[in-house]
């Protein structure tokens, strides 16, 4: 159920937002938001905004059915929980727009979005395949998909009720990924910009 959240949140968030500046440049409005006084940090963030409310009500909703439809117990805190999913969704959400600016269709963005996001989300997190028993190479390439800490910090906080102690290196990767797309998005838009 743990890497079940994060797949859905991969979805939601990736590949969504991937299609968002593709979307503008393809119907001819994004001429329309180039002549507001918008910097593109603000863009960024706007864009993400609505995908960041959608994201969490259905983290909220696969929480929610997890604890009460299949009785998997919450252990941990949730205030953890919470931050964390923030967290991801942001890493998420700032990667699809960054993705989104690369790409000049919307064809283009959502295969692009499939490919560096929900695949490695879905087979390379340890929500299908244990990391453990794969290949020593594909094991080190898992290093750097994002989900596979949320699968971790979401076992440790539903499973084991472990809390920040434990629990605090996979927070930094993910703050630090969420900073790093930020900033790759942003600068990627304000190339497209100028």
């Amino acid at each position: 159920m743990q890497g079940l959240i994060a797949v859905v949140l991969q979805i939601i968030a990736a590949l969504l937002t991937s299609l968002t500046i593709a979307r503008e440049w393809e119907m001819g409005t994004m001429e329309q938001i180039l002549s507001t006084p918008l910097r593109p940090a603000e863009m960024v963030l706007g864009k993400m905004s609505a995908y960041f409310v959608v994201g969490l009500a259905d983290a909220a909703i696969a929480v929610l059915v997890g604890l009460y439809v299949f009785g998997v117990p919450l252990r941990g805190s949730m205030a953890l929980l919470t931050l964390s999913t923030c967290i991801f969704l942001f890493g998420a959400l700032f990667w699809g727009i960054f993705i989104s600016a690369v790409a000049k269709t919307q064809v283009a963005a959502y295969q692009m979005g499939i490919l560096s996001s929900f695949l490695p989300a879905f087979l390379l997190s340890g929500f299908i395949y244990s990391i453990e028993t794969m290949p020593r190479a594909i094991q080190v390439i898992t290093y750097i998909v994002p989900a596979r800490y949320v699968v971790t910090i979401l076992k440790g906080i539903f499973l084991k009720g472990v809390g920040l102690s434990v629990l605090w290196a996979e927070l930094v990767f993910l703050t630090l990924f969420a900073l790093l797309v930020f900033l790759l998005a942003t600068r990627k838009l304000n190339q497209k910009l100028v």
